[in-house]
């Protein structure tokens, strides 16, 4: 085997064994929560040795940061603004996109919500990470409603957003505390309708 083709192999081993470790450190943190959450509780769980995750991961936080960031880039790029001539309908149709995707990778929201919610004297990056790709959420949101509900201004698209993201938390807080007993997609497509009722009824108040 040439250098080259070694190298190919040492970097696909790499990526294969992050991507082991990253799966691992999902379900530890999905049973045990941040704190719960270690080094040797992820070693354990996908059979590589401590120093391979020290290898990615200079530690525990950088870690749950790199779990925060892949899982919302798998759940970002997995939803796009409809096409279409009706706004309720796009608006549903996203709506049920959004909530879909984020059944298939919940984790950085699942992830996410504890860090914020609790308040350390140093805050982890992995806290850090969630707010950061929170903002990215916000601005695509922020182009989608102006799109779907062009002429509102910028503080009726500044509230609309803040209620759109903060009762997309609230039924997914729904779903982790039922489980397979909540539709999360119906819960979705119903909080489209009142994000749409909403708009409109900004555009009328500006109208006027």
């Amino acid at each position: 085997m040439d250098e080259q083709k070694r190298t190919r192999q040492r970097r696909a081993n790499g990526e294969e064994s992050r991507r082991r470790i990253l799966d691992a450190a999902v379900e530890v943190a999905a049973e045990r929560g941040y704190e719960g959450t270690s080094i040797a509780l992820v070693s354990k769980k996908c059979g590589l040795p401590a120093s391979s995750i020290y290898w990615h991961f200079k530690d525990k936080d950088e870690l749950i940061a790199a779990v925060i960031e892949r899982s919302f880039d798998t759940w970002l790029s997995g939803w796009t603004v409809p096409d279409g001539d009706n706004p309720r309908e796009r608006i549903v149709a996203l709506a049920m996109q959004v909530a879909k995707t984020l059944l298939d990778s919940p984790d950085f929201l699942r992830l996410g919500l504890m860090l914020t919610l609790e308040r350390r004297p140093v805050e982890p990056s992995a806290r850090t990470m969630f707010l950061q790709v929170r903002e990215q959420a916000r601005l695509r949101l922020v182009d989608a409603i102006r799109d779907l509900a062009p002429g509102l201004s910028d503080g009726s698209v500044a509230l609309l957003t803040t209620y759109a993201m903060a009762g997309a938390d609230g039924l997914f807080i729904a779903k982790e505390i039922g489980g397979d007993s909540v539709d999360l997609v119906a819960l979705f497509e119903l909080h489209a309708h009142s994000l749409y009722d909403a708009a409109q009824r900004l555009s009328t108040s500006e109208g006027g």
